[in-house]
């Protein structure tokens, strides 16, 4: 072999120093070492042990014959990756006097080593000069350590721009930090050449882009004035602190959708090539995405992956996937794992599973391990805990806690307990901070807050941003203000706001949903509001189920008519009551049509009360008649008022005559 062809062998053999960019996994490596590939245990550990040993002695060989630069920077580089710091540096130094570029980094690499990092630069600098871009690499990380950003870039600019994936990376991550937006073109270069952080690091950049990128910045009630709401989550399970929790990054990835293709697409393919080569944040991330497309075995996989490398966090979503698929147990190891590392966030979910379980001690046990962890949301799950059991001075101490920290719903729940117990004043502040920081919750709990004080126009502003949120009972609230105004563009924004209220389940809202359709003339408008009848009836809405009795009854199903009758009577509705008695009075059942006409006048309704009156005084019952003309009068409306008293009036005279 000619000198030349060792001198090319030899360079090829030297690896740039480490750059502690992570390459080697998620573990963090000297910032400097004698590059070249690991030197962890294998299978083939001892086989490995022997083909080194024979290269040592055959590079000791040579060196001896022929005394060439190349063969001694070569053993020089073997020794100083064996450890051997004294025999590398003399045959280093020996190679650098005759001018081996890669002897001169080696030496940089030893002497970084033994603490002399000027002297180390000395030499980078000299094999730099002369094309070495592993020299060039390092060079620029201790410029960079030293604060000499300027010189830093120059040399890791030389290293990247020599297609050396370390200076790459390195001089990707000083451009990042400096927002500057050709980070991304080295980033790409050093992944390009398989730097696995760097794949990560560029993944993470287009992952930035997608849709889901803003969730990642930041993890009803019937009736017609509405309730206060603590929250809509009962339970939240997000971790504060450094990292995105894992609650964060499957909302950010489920919120970019699932389609994968544009800077999504990308970011997932850089993941993949991330991850495959061991990077448990890649894995993770890849997780999220392929469980926000539904791909949950593959994601499972990759959770797996990440958290047998040690992500706490891969560990926390391989839970809540083994929880979403109904194995409890399962999911309670992998949360107890990652808690035990950590994440507050598998610690509130472990909390809120005893809670589930009816286990309040084991449950405070790992809120609290949550909030030790630096997560808010275990102050807050506390006092939630703490409100259920009736601690509710607790319950107030831990939602304070939690708010004070910035919690929005721990506000929000602090300021319902605060006007559940009559402090309208003090709860009223505590709304408008966690309304402010996005809390929906608390700005339906304010509309209804000002309503109660009867500033309608207030109230309105703040029903109409909950439901621009999607808090489907501020919509129906919206509606009913609407539809109290009147006019025909009132009525189509109403419409649009039930359609929101009705995706919530609520009754109210599918009943006046059924109502407004029900006002139109045209047979599509009248066919709809049944269906949103039958809704609000199957749910037990008495207004509805009279409505929809009366509808199918119009189409002569007495049988479907008369059970929806009865349905709303049995639960207390008067009309209901009165019209399934007319109903059974048609059908000749006077006498049972006499016992629901009873029910509805001692009720109030005026109607069925004249109803038995005329029954009266057909079977010649006189004195009963003018006693349920009397009641008839009595409760009106004024033409039943007026038809009841002429009745009065002539059973009267039959009774005197």
């Amino acid at each position: 072999m000619g000198d030349k062809a060792r001198l090319l062998e030899t360079r090829r053999l030297v690896g740039a120093p480490a750059d502690g960019s992570d390459q080697d996994g998620d573990r963090n490596p000297s910032s400097y070492g004698p590059g070249g590939q690991g030197e962890g245990s294998s299978p083939d550990a001892g086989c490995a042990t022997e083909a080194a040993d024979l290269e040592l002695e055959t590079a000791r060989r040579r060196a001896a014959e022929s005394g060439d630069p190349a063969s001694l920077s070569m053993l020089g580089a073997l020794l100083l990756r064996r450890g051997d710091l004294d025999g590398a540096e003399r045959h280093l130094r020996a190679a650098t006097a005759e001018g081996d570029r890669s002897a001169a980094n080696n030496l940089g690499v030893l002497l970084h080593q033994r603490g002399y990092a000027d002297e180390a630069a000395a030499w980078w600098r000299v094999a730099a000069v002369a094309g070495s871009a592993p020299a060039a690499h390092a060079l620029g990380r201790y410029h960079r350590e030293r604060g000499d950003e300027p010189a830093a870039e120059y040399w890791l600019r030389q290293s990247a721009e020599s297609g050396h994936a370390l200076g790459a990376y390195a001089l990707a991550d000083l451009l990042e930090h400096r927002s500057d937006v050709d980070a991304e073109r080295w980033f790409r270069s050093a992944a390009e050449r398989g730097h696995r952080e760097a794949a990560y690091r560029l993944a993470r950049i287009l992952d930035g882009r997608s849709p889901g990128a803003q969730a990642r910045s930041g993890g009803l009630d019937d009736g017609l004035g509405g309730s206060l709401v603590p929250s809509t989550n009962s339970r939240l399970v997000a971790v504060g602190g450094g990292d995105t929790s894992v609650r964060e990054l499957r909302a950010a990835a489920a919120a970019g959708g699932r389609r994968p293709d544009g800077p999504a697409g990308e970011a997932e393919q850089w993941y993949r090539q991330a991850a495959a080569r061991g990077h448990r944040r890649a894995a993770l991330h890849l997780g999220t995405l392929l469980e926000a497309r539904g791909e949950t075995q593959e994601a499972a996989r990759w959770y797996l992956t990440s958290a047998k490398d040690g992500e706490p966090r891969a560990a926390c979503a391989l839970g809540f996937l083994l929880r979403d698929a109904g194995d409890t147990d399962s999911a309670a190891v992998w949360w107890r794992r990652a808690a035990q590392e950590g994440d507050g966030n598998a610690a509130n979910a472990l909390g809120a599973l005893h809670a589930d379980r009816g286990e309040p001690q084991q449950a405070e046990r790992w809120y609290r391990t949550a909030l030790d962890a630096g997560d808010v949301n275990g102050a807050y799950n506390l006092g939630l805990l703490c409100a259920e059991q009736g601690r509710t001075a607790q319950a107030e101490q831990w939602y304070r806690r939690a708010a004070y920290a910035g919690h929005k719903e721990a506000a929000n729940a602090l300021a319902v307990l605060l006007l559940q117990g009559g402090d309208s004043a003090g709860a009223e502040p505590w709304f408008s901070k966690a309304a402010e920081a996005g809390s929906v919750d608390a700005a339906f709990n304010l509309g209804i807050l000002y309503a109660g004080r009867d500033e309608d126009e207030t109230a309105f502003q703040w029903y109409e941003r909950a439901a621009a949120a999607g808090h489907t009972d501020a919509a129906l609230q919206v509606a009913m203000a609407l539809l109290r105004e009147g006019g025909p563009e009132a009525g189509e924004e109403a419409e649009r706001h039930l359609r929101t209220a009705v995706k919530g389940g609520n009754a109210e809202a599918a009943f006046r949903l059924g109502a407004l359709l029900d006002r139109d003339d045209d047979g599509h408008g009248r066919f709809e509001c049944e269906e949103w009848y039958e809704r609000a009836a199957r749910q037990g809405h008495r207004r509805a189920q009279v409505r929809l009795g009366m509808l199918v009854a119009e189409r002569g199903d007495v049988v479907a008519a008369a059970h929806w009758y009865r349905q709303a009577a049995e639960a207390g509705s008067r009309n209901g009551a009165f019209n399934l008695g007319l109903l059974l009075a048609r059908e000749g059942s006077e006498q049972e049509a006499a016992l629901w006409w009873a029910r509805a006048a001692e009720a109030g309704h005026g109607r069925a009360a004249l109803r038995l009156a005329l029954l009266a005084a057909r079977r010649g019952d006189l004195a009963e008649g003018r006693l349920w003309c009397a009641q008839a009068v009595e409760l009106g409306p004024a033409e039943v008022a007026e038809r009841a008293a002429r009745l009065r009036d002539a059973l009267s005279q039959e009774l005197s005559a």
